[in-house]
C-alpha cells in the first residue's frame, strides 16, 4: 500500500494537470475540440479527476495540485511554452506595458540601508517630497534600516495597487532629522531603451534593453533626436536583450526597409503562415545601420538582426545569438494566471529558423547553452558552432548564411578579457565597485551634483584617485590588495568605477557613454561605418568574396 500512494502522489499531479491543459484548449480556433475530433485519453483523465474527488483518502485541494502541476507538464513540451502563475504574471506584463505601479524612486541597499538614488520626474515621489540622497528608515511602521533587506523585499515593500498609500519615515542627511511622508502609488515608466547618444559627429548610438509595447514610440523619439544632432549612420545594441512584441520589433525593422521587403513570419502545425512587410514609410532607409548581438540576444532581437543580415541592409556584428524562435499563443485565466504554447517558429525573410534545436527533456541543456559556449571558447575565439549540420540559405545579395541556430555575426569581435583576473571577480563578485561608487557619491554629493553635464563630471573623475580610494576600500571589507592584478585591472575598475559614480547623478545615457568608451564591438561598428562597409554593394564586395 505505501508504494501504492507514493505512486499516486508521484503521477497525481501530471495527470490533473494534462487534464487541465486539455481543458484550456476548448475554444481556441486553433484546437482540434472546435473541429469536432475527439482527442483520445480525455474521458480516463476525466475519470481519474472524478475519483480522487470523490475517493482519495485525504482531503485534496484541486486548486493548489493544479498549480503544482501545471508549471512541469507545460514546460515539458520544449523549452519556452510555459505556465505562468498570477503573480508572475504581472511581473511579466509590466515589462512588457512598460510600467508599473510604485513611488518612483530608484535605490540602493548601502550598508543594511535603503538610498535613494533617483526620483522619477513627475512621479508621486517628487510630489509627496522625496529628495535624492533621503534614506528610508520605515516602510509603514515597519523598521527596514539595518536589517539586511534585499532589493527584492524592498521592491515588494514599495510597489503596489495603483493609488494605494505607503507611510515612509525617511532620514534625511542635508537636515540631519526624521521625515513623515505619505506617498500614493502611480503608473511609473519603464524605459526600454535607456540610452540614445551621439558616438562621432555623424554616429548615433541607441541601446535597445527589450522590445515593449512602448518602445517603437521611444525608438521614434530617439531617432528623431540623433538626427536633430547630425546623426546619418546608427549603431543598435541589442546586446543581452532577450526579446518581447513582435509587433514593435516589426515596426522598428519597418524604418530601414523597403516597401515590400519580408520582416519575418511565422509558421506552424495548425498554425498558417502570417507574414510582415515593411510598407515603406520608415526614416532611416539609407542610413547605414550596424546592430550589435551577443549569445544573451534572443526572439525579437534575432527577428530584427536576421532582417536586416538577409537583405544586406546592413551589418551584424558580435557573438552569435541565443536562438530563440518560438511563437508562443497565450491564454489567459481569470485569476490571472496564463499559459503560453508554443505554436510556430519564426523565420527569417530568407527562410531560415531561427530556433535552435533542443532535445525534448534535456531542457536543463539547453538553457546552459551560453555557459557551455563560454567553456568551448565560443567568446574569445571565432565562434566554435559548426555549420556543417545546418542548413544553407541565401541572403538577397546571394550570401550563405545559415538557419536552425540563432543568428551568426557578419564580424564575430570576441569578448574582451582585458583586466579581468582574480581581483576584478572578487570585487565584482562582492558588488564592491558599484558600492564604492554609491559611497563616493553620497559623500561628495554637494560638490558633484553641480557639474553642469555628464561630461564635466567625467573629466573631473578622471583627476581624481577613484582606483586608490576603492583598493582601500576593498581591503577594509576583506578583498586583500594584489598590486599586479590591480594594474592589469586598472582601465576597466576606472571606468566602472566612472559610469557608475555618472549614473547616479546623471541617468543611464551618462553610464552607458562611459562604460562603452572603450568597448570593442562598438570600436568596430564605427570603424565600419566610417569606412563605408556597411552599405549593401560593399558587404558584398569586400567581406564575402569566395
Amino acid at each position: 500500500m505505501m508504494d501504492a500512494e507514493k505512486s499516486v502522489r508521484t503521477w497525481l499531479p501530471l495527470w490533473v494537470a494534462l487534464a487541465i491543459v486539455l481543458g484550456i484548449f476548448i475554444g481556441n480556433k486553433f484546437l482540434v475540440f472546435e473541429r469536432g475530433i475527439k482527442v483520445p485519453g480525455t474521458e480516463k483523465l476525466n475519470t481519474v479527476l472524478n475519483y480522487i474527488e470523490e475517493s482519495y483518502v485525504d482531503p485534496v485541494d484541486m486548486r493548489e495540485l493544479v498549480e503544482d502541476a501545471l508549471p512541469h507538464l507545460v514546460s515539458g513540451l520544449d523549452p519556452h511554452s510555459a505556465y505562468i502563475p498570477a503573480e508572475e504574471m504581472k511581473r511579466v506584463n509590466e515589462e512588457l506595458e512598460s510600467h508599473f505601479s510604485g513611488i518612483g524612486v530608484s535605490f540602493y541597499v548601502l550598508n543594511d540601508t535603503i538610498v535613494v538614488t533617483g526620483i522619477i520626474p513627475g512621479g508621486p515621489s517628487e510630489a509627496a517630497g522625496i529628495q535624492q540622497w533621503d534614506r528610508i528608515v520605515k516602510v509603514n511602521d515597519t523598521l527596514v534600516a539595518g536589517k539586511k533587506i534585499t532589493n527584492e523585499q524592498v521592491v515588494k515593500k514599495l510597489r503596489g495597487e495603483k493609488g494605494s498609500q505607503v507611510k515612509l519615515t525617511i532620514f534625511r542627511p542635508t537636515k540631519n532629522t526624521l521625515i513623515h511622508i505619505t506617498v500614493t502609488r502611480d503608473d511609473i515608466p519603464i524605459s526600454s531603451i535607456p540610452a540614445s547618444y551621439m558616438l562621432t559627429d555623424n554616429i548615433g548610438y541607441i541601446k535597445v534593453g527589450t522590445f515593449a509595447f512602448t518602445t517603437f514610440s521611444e525608438f521614434i523619439s530617439a531617432i528623431s533626436k540623433l538626427k536633430s544632432q547630425g546623426c546619418n549612420s546608427l549603431v543598435i545594441d541589442l546586446r543581452g536583450n532577450a526579446g518581447g512584441s513582435l509587433e514593435t520589433v516589426v515596426a522598428i525593422a519597418n524604418e530601414f526597409l523597403d516597401k515590400g521587403k519580408l520582416i519575418v513570419y511565422a509558421e506552424g502545425r495548425r498554425f498558417p503562415r502570417i507574414d510582415h512587410y515593411a510598407d515603406g514609410s520608415g526614416t532611416c532607409k539609407n542610413d547605414q545601420i550596424v546592430v550589435l548581438i551577443d549569445e544573451l540576444s534572443a526572439s525579437a532581437s534575432e527577428i530584427l538582426a536576421g532582417a536586416i543580415q538577409d537583405h544586406d541592409r546592413g551589418l551584424i556584428i558580435g557573438r552569435k545569438s541565443f536562438g530563440k524562435g518560438l511563437v508562443q499563443s497565450q491564454r489567459q485565466f481569470k485569476d490571472g494566471s496564463a499559459i503560453r504554447l508554443t505554436v510556430a517558429r519564426y523565420y527569417t525573410p530568407s527562410g531560415r529558423s531561427i530556433q535552435r534545436k533542443y532535445e525534448k527533456g534535456h531542457y536543463d541543456e539547453y538553457e546552459m547553452d551560453a555557459i557551455n559556449r563560454y567553456i568551448q571558447g565560443d567568446y574569445v575565439n571565432v565562434d566554435t558552432a559548426s555549420n556543417v549540420n545546418l542548413k544553407p540559405y541565401k541572403t538577397d545579395a546571394g550570401r550563405i548564411v545559415y538557419g536552425g541556430d540563432g543568428i551568426m555575426p557578419d564580424i564575430f569581435i570576441p569578448r574582451d578579457t582585458s583586466g579581468i583576473n582574480p581581483y576584478f571577480n572578487a570585487l565584482a563578485a562582492r558588488d564592491l565597485i558599484q558600492e564604492y561608487a554609491m559611497v563616493y557619491s553620497d559623500r561628495n554629493r554637494d560638490k558633484l551634483v553641480k557639474f553642469n553635464s555628464w561630461e564635466d563630471l567625467h573629466r573631473y573623475l578622471r583627476m581624481q584617485p577613484l582606483l586608490t580610494n576603492l583598493v582601500s576600500y576593498a581591503d577594509s571589507k576583506g578583498v586583500r590588495q594584489r598590486p599586479y592584478y590591480i594594474e592589469e585591472s586598472r582601465k576597466l575598475l576606472e571606468s566602472q568605477l566612472e559610469a557608475y559614480i555618472i549614473r547616479n547623478f546623471w541617468g543611464e545615457e551618462g553610464f552607458y557613454a562611459v562604460l562603452l568608451e572603450n568597448d570593442n564591438v562598438v570600436d568596430k561598428a564605427i570603424e565600419m561605418i566610417v569606412t563605408g562597409k556597411t552599405v549593401p554593394e560593399a558587404i558584398v564586395r569586400e567581406l564575402y568574396k569566395e
